[in-house]
C-alpha cells in the first residue's frame, strides 16, 4: 500500500471506532488500537503496549517503536479522544461514519441559508472534503503518523527509530500527554533511545483556501485560567448602600479584563489573541433580596513567551483597577443626592497563597481534608478551585470586601524551540521540508510561530517548568485534583506540529481537506523524520 492508502484506510478506521472523552469508549479504544497495530503486517517487528494512565483510570495511551539502525529517535503523536456526538442530532448514528455522513450532510444542507452551513455544502459536494467526529480533530493526523510508521518498517535498516504515541483526554486535562511526559525518560532509558524530536499531529482549522491550515508550527501557544473570587459586604437589597455587592465587583473585572491589551500578548509574527471571560456567578444557591456575598470569575488568557507570573503580576493590578474605578463611579452617582457614603475605600487584592499563609496548622489541616473530599467529586477543575477558595477565606477570618486571585486550572504553558543543537536541527528541518513542499508535493506550506490552539505540546515541548511554582501555590485545587508531579512533569523536547487542516471542528460541519491530509501530509512527515535520522 501507499503513503496515501494507508492514511486513508487508518483515517476512517479509527474514526469509525468511538472515543469520547469521558466514556467507554475511550476507555476501549486504547486496547483496540494496541491490537490493531498488532495484528497490522506492517508492524509484525514493532514492539506494541499499553500505558495506563492511572490505577483504576481505565485509559492507555498506546506506544509502538519500530526500530531501525542507531538510537537516535523521532516521536510521532496525537490524541485519540473526541468531543461528543449528540450536536449531529438525527443524523448522530453516522458521526462516526466518514462516508456516508459527507453524503448525508450534503443532501441536508442543499438549501442551506447560513453562511457556515453554504460553505460546508460546497466543500461536500466538491469531493474535497471528508465529514466525521474526530476525523479531522485528530485521527487523520494519527493515520498520517502510522502510514509513516508503515513506510519506515518497510525500509531495509532504516536509520535511526520511530516512536509513535496515542493518548487519550486532550479535550479535557491531556491526562494522556501528562503521562507519556513523565513516562518517556523510563522508555528511552530502557529501550536505549536517543529522543531527538517530537511531532505532534494536531490539526489546524482554515475557512479560507487552505494557505492557514497547511503550516509546520514551530511552536505553540500556553493557556492560563486566572480567577478572582470577590467577597463583598452583602446587605438587604432595600438598603443597598450599606453594603457593597460582590458581583457588581465581579462585573467590574470581567469588563475590565474583556480584550484587555495589558493580556495580549503578540504572537510572533501574529496578532495575540485577547483575554475573555469564560465563567461568572455569584455564590447563592437560591433566591433572596440579600446582595451577593461572594461572586468568583474566571478568564481565558493565552500567551507566547510569558510567564505565569507575569500574567498573574497584570491580572492582580487589573483587578484593583477595576475595584477602584467601580467604588468611585458608585461614589460619584450617590454624591449629588445622598452626599458621601461610609463605604469601603478600596478592595485589598490577596493572591491565593497569601490567605494561606494566614491559617495556622488546624485550619491548614481542615482545609485539606475539604480539597480532598472536593476533589473526590465530579466538578469541573474551576468549580473545584471557587469552593476550596471559599473555604480559605473562612478560615481566615478576613472580612470583605476583598479579591482573591489565583488559577483555576491546568496549566499549558507555551512552548517555543531552543537554541540547543537538537531544536536548531528540527528547525532547520521543519523551514526546508516547507520550501520544498511545492516542488516536491505540489502543495505550497508554511512555517508558523506558534500553532494557533492549546495541545499537547505544552506537555512535550520545550517549556519553563521552573515557572510553574507560582501556579502551584495558587492553584487552589493542585495537589487532590491536579495531581501535577514535584519533578519531571515535562519531556522538554524539542516539539513541532504537523497536521491535516479542515473546518468546523467541534461542530457537527466538521470536516477534513482529503488531499492534504492523505497524498501530503504523511510525505511531509517521511521528509522530516528522514532529514532528522538520515
Amino acid at each position: 500500500m501507499t503513503l496515501s492508502s494507508h492514511a486513508r484506510r487508518w483515517a476512517v478506521e479509527l474514526t469509525e471506532q468511538k472515543s469520547v472523552t469521558g466514556t467507554d469508549g475511550e476507555a476501549a479504544f486504547g486496547p483496540w488500537l494496541a491490537g490493531e497495530l498488532r495484528r497490522e503486517t506492517a508492524f509484525r517487528n514493532a514492539e506494541v503496549w499499553t500505558i495506563e494512565i492511572g490505577p483504576r483510570d481505565g485509559r492507555h495511551c498506546v506506544a509502538m517503536l519500530l526500530r531501525g539502525t542507531g538510537r537516535s529517535t523521532v516521536l510521532l503523536t496525537g490524541h485519540y479522544d473526541t468531543v461528543g456526538t449528540s450536536d449531529y442530532r438525527h443524523l448522530e448514528h453516522l458521526a462516526t461514519r466518514p462516508e456516508a455522513l459527507t453524503r448525508a450532510l450534503r443532501d441536508c444542507l442543499v438549501a442551506a441559508e447560513a453562511p457556515a452551513a453554504r460553505l460546508a455544502h460546497h466543500d461536500l459536494a466538491g469531493g474535497d472534503f471528508l465529514a466525521g467526529r474526530g476525523l479531522l480533530d485528530m485521527k487523520a493526523g494519527l493515520a498520517a503518523g502510522l502510514s509513516v510508521c508503515a513506510d519506515f518498517a518497510g525500509e531495509a535498516k532504516p536509520s535511526g527509530n520511530l516512536l509513535f504515541i496515542a493518548v487519550p483526554d486532550e479535550e479535557n486535562n491531556s491526562a494522556g500527554a501528562r503521562k507519556a511526559a513523565r513516562m518517556l525518560p523510563e522508555i528511552c532509558e530502557e529501550r536505549d533511545l536517543d529522543l531527538i524530536a517530537a511531532i505532534n499531529l494536531d490539526a489546524i482549522a482554515d475557512d479560507g483556501d487552505g494557505s492557514k491550515g497547511r503550516v509546520i508550527a514551530l511552536g505553540t501557544v500556553g493557556k492560563l485560567l486566572p480567577t478572582a473570587f470577590v467577597v463583598g459586604v452583602p446587605t438587604h437589597s432595600g438598603f443597598p448602600l450599606n453594603g457593597l455587592n460582590a458581583a457588581a465587583i465581579a462585573a467590574a473585572i470581567a469588563a475590565r479584563l474583556e480584550w484587555a491589551p495589558e493580556l495580549t500578548e503578540e504572537g510572533g509574527s501574529a496578532p495575540g489573541t485577547p483575554p475573555s471571560l469564560l465563567g461568572i456567578r455569584d455564590g447563592k444557591t437560591g433566591y433572596d433580596v440579600t446582595t451577593p456575598r461572594v461572586a468568583y470569575a474566571s478568564f481565558n488568557v493565552l500567551s507566547y513567551r510569558r510567564t505565569p507570573t507575569e500574567v498573574l503580576d497584570r491580572f492582580d493590578k487589573l483587578c484593583a483597577e477595576a475595584a477602584s474605578r467601580l467604588l468611585q463611579e458608585l461614589q460619584s452617582r450617590v454624591s449629588a443626592t445622598t452626599g458621601q457614603v461610609d463605604t469601603a475605600r478600596s478592595v485589598p487584592v490577596h493572591r491565593y497563597e497569601t490567605l494561606i499563609e494566614r491559617l495556622g496548622q488546624p485550619e491548614r489541616a481542615q482545609l485539606e481534608a475539604v480539597a480532598a473530599s472536593i476533589a473526590a467529586g465530579d466538578l469541573a477543575l474551576p468549580e473545584k478551585c471557587r469552593l476550596i477558595t471559599e473555604q480559605a477565606w473562612e478560615l481566615s477570618r478576613l472580612t470583605g470586601p476583598a479579591i482573591v486571585t489565583g488559577f483555576g486550572s491546568i496549566p499549558y504553558l507555551p512552548t517555543n524551540l531552543s537554541e540547543l543543537p537538537a531544536a536548531a536541527r528540527l528547525r532547520a528541518a521543519a523551514v526546508t521540508v516547507a520550501a520544498e513542499a511545492m516542488a516536491r508535493h505540489g502543495s505550497a506550506v508554511g512555517c508558523a510561530d506558534y500553532f494557533a490552539g492549546i495541545s499537547d505540546m505544552s506537555f512535550l515541548g520545550e517549556a519553563e517548568e521552573a515557572s510553574l511554582d507560582i501556579v502551584a501555590r495558587n492553584t487552589p485545587a493542585w495537589k487532590d485534583s491536579v495531581r501535577w508531579p514535584p519533578r519531571r512533569a515535562l519531556a522538554n523536547i524539542p516539539t513541532i506540529n504537523i497536521g491535516p487542516w479542515g473546518r468546523d471542528y467541534h461542530t457537527p460541519l466538521e470536516r477534513l481537506h482529503v488531499g492534504y491530509a492523505f497524498e501530503v501530509l504523511p510525505q511531509l512527515l517521511r521528509d522530516i523524520c528522514r532529514k532528522l535520522l538520515g
